[in-house]
């Protein structure tokens, strides 16, 4: 009898990677390292590859952050963050799944989307794709965004108050 069946008030862990469609995610510099494969974030075998290896390995899912802009924390401009590599240039998170569902047969994905930019119906209908071609292994973490250069990627002078977003 499993631990969980003996105890129905133990609950399961689930066990998550997170990771994002860029050469920096967490740690912007680390790329520089000799070890590091993160370079490869714009290549399908470098997204096949993490998630077969995190299938091995048992986790449950992965999670992919994402951004539509540039972080302008130092100097007020994007520069610091071109020239490190925290989080630029990010490619859409979307584009990858199937190829990793077509990889795995148990892992799940978890996919950041903002609501601000993009019509309801075409980012339904993405994800609405997604869901047919894993089989239901494909969530939404629903976020409305936070970086004026974002709204300027999408011809808007700064982000809306987030009341209104």
């Amino acid at each position: 009898m499993s631990a969980e069946a003996s105890n129905p008030q133990q609950k399961r862990w689930l066990m998550a990677a997170f990771d994002m469609t860029c050469s920096g995610h967490q740690s912007p510099g680390l790329w520089t390292h000799p070890q590091d494969k993160s370079y490869r974030y714009n290549k399908v075998s470098y997204w096949t590859d993490l998630a077969k290896k995190l299938e091995e390995g048992k986790f449950d899912f992965l999670f992919i952050a994402d951004v539509l802009g540039a972080y302008s924390v130092y100097g007020g401009n994007a520069d610091a963050a071109i020239r490190s590599g925290a989080q630029f240039p990010v490619n859409d998170p979307l584009m990858s799944i199937s190829a990793m569902a077509a990889a795995t047969k148990n892992l799940a994905f978890g996919i950041t989307a903002t609501t601000s930019y993009e019509p309801p119906y075409s980012l339904a209908r993405r994800f609405s794709t997604l869901d047919h071609l894993t089989n239901g292994r494909v969530g939404w973490n629903v976020v409305t965004g936070y970086l004026d250069s974002a709204a300027r990627q999408f011809g808007r002078p700064q982000q809306d108050l987030h009341a209104k977003r």
